[in-house]
């Protein structure tokens, strides 16, 4: 399967070997997934026919298929139960995309670049989420070596900066050492996909550029703004988690909502670690960088937060802002609350990383509880893509930066 008529597609082979974390499924986990599912879907029927398949599945095979509503189902409330998502309003609106058929690296890649088109949507971004093949006691699923499916290189220089985003500049050299030539050495090169199918070594799939929608940034006030040339994609798709359900863990599923203006003009752009784009801004807004009392970095980080909601606006892509979207996620603890189900929070990510104390979210507290579905980070697994980066990014830690 290609990406798409006239995509040019390049793929390059890598050598990391995979350790497994194969392992048989949790009756008790199972059975626990399909109470919820027939209390909360009473058209499912009845669940005592299900519950005895299906540990007749398991005594036999050490796994379970999930039925396509199950599938959706389980999805859904992941997000539901994602303690760390201020956007779970919208639980229920999440496109499920069954591709449980697929396995092989190269189908995984296209499948992820067809979630992208669909998810962009031509701005008007679509939550969903792909699922591919489980892991079973036999053999692990596929898996997607990203964080994100987009996200931008960070190259090495010899002085020991780095052009682009610093949080990916070992992802970067891993790239490099599995043969990827590198982009145009701009700060904002999309990566290639790593994915590593069944029995595969991992492998690269560059994006097509159709599929990566990116918003150029401006400010309505500061015409220098633009002369930055920053930019941002629509799309935030979550690539490196295990879906879980029932005891059934999917290592691929990419799933994606919009972005909060925050994260993107609060965190990408302006931590120290990533872009640090405080000092620059506060540099051509003429503060005084100098005394700490003169705020500089707060109303830097204001106008930076302005200009991404101000483009994105312009462009006509989805973006929520952050005290809009404080209150719709008050608007889901309360229905949440009518129907008898605690919401989980953790209330270090659900305050806004800007102006938090000016939000409806931060004067209370919430819920502790880590409830499943979900979407988790298994250990072995990320430890697998750690140790795997690092092995690859060896021989091109000394030859990373483009020419």
């Amino acid at each position: 399967m290609l990406f798409g008529e006239g995509d040019a597609v390049k793929t390059h082979a890598g050598h990391a070997n995979r350790t497994s974390s194969r392992r048989s499924v949790d009756p008790a986990a199972a059975e626990e997934f399909l109470r919820l599912y027939h209390a909360e879907c009473p058209e499912a029927g009845p669940v005592q026919p299900r519950l005895d398949l299906v540990r007749a599945q398991i005594d036999r095979h050490g796994t379970y298929a999930h039925t396509a509503g199950e599938l959706a189902f389980g999805a859904r409330v992941a997000w539901r139960n994602s303690n760390r998502c201020i956007g779970r309003l919208y639980w229920r609106s999440l496109q499920v995309r069954d591709r449980r058929h697929v396995a092989a690296a190269e189908q995984v890649a296209a499948e992820a670049v067809a979630h992208l088109r669909q998810a962009t949507n031509g701005g008007r971004v679509r939550p969903t989420i792909t699922v591919f093949a489980a892991s079973t006691p036999e053999q692990d699923g596929p898996m997607i070596w990203n964080e994100q499916l987009i996200r931008y290189a960070g190259y090495r220089l010899p002085d020991g900066t780095v052009v682009g985003d610093p949080r990916y500049a070992d992802f970067t050299d891993a790239a490099f050492a599995l043969g990827w030539p590198g982009g145009q050495g701009t700060p904002f090169d999309v990566l290639p996909l790593v994915v590593q199918g069944l029995g595969e070594p991992p492998r690269l799939f560059e994006l097509p550029a159709d599929a990566v929608l990116e918003v150029p940034l401006s400010h309505p006030r500061y015409e220098w703004f633009a002369d930055l040339e920053l930019r941002w994609h629509a799309v935030p798709a979550i690539s490196n988690m295990c879906l879980e359900i029932g005891g059934v863990c999917y290592p691929a599923a990419p799933f994606n909502g919009w972005y909060m203006g925050t994260e993107i003009g609060a965190r990408n752009l302006a931590d120290a670690d990533r872009y640090d784009l405080l000092p620059v801004v506060a540099g051509l807004l003429g503060l005084d960088t100098g005394d700490e009392r003169s705020l500089w970095r707060d109303r830097a980080l204001v106008e930076l937060n302005v200009a991404v909601l101000h483009s994105f606006d312009a462009a006509a892509v989805t973006v929520a802002d952050h005290h809009t979207e404080s209150h719709r996620f008050l608007a889901h603890l309360a229905k949440e609350e009518r129907a008898g189900r605690i919401t989980p929070a953790d209330w270090s990510w659900i305050v806004p990383p800007i102006s938090g104390a000016a939000t409806a979210v931060f004067h209370r507290y919430y819920d502790e509880a880590d409830l499943r579905p979900n979407y988790v980070h298994h250990p072995e697994a990320r430890r697998l893509r750690e140790v795997a980066i690092a092995a690859e990014r060896q021989p091109a830690a000394a030859a990373a930066s483009p020419s």
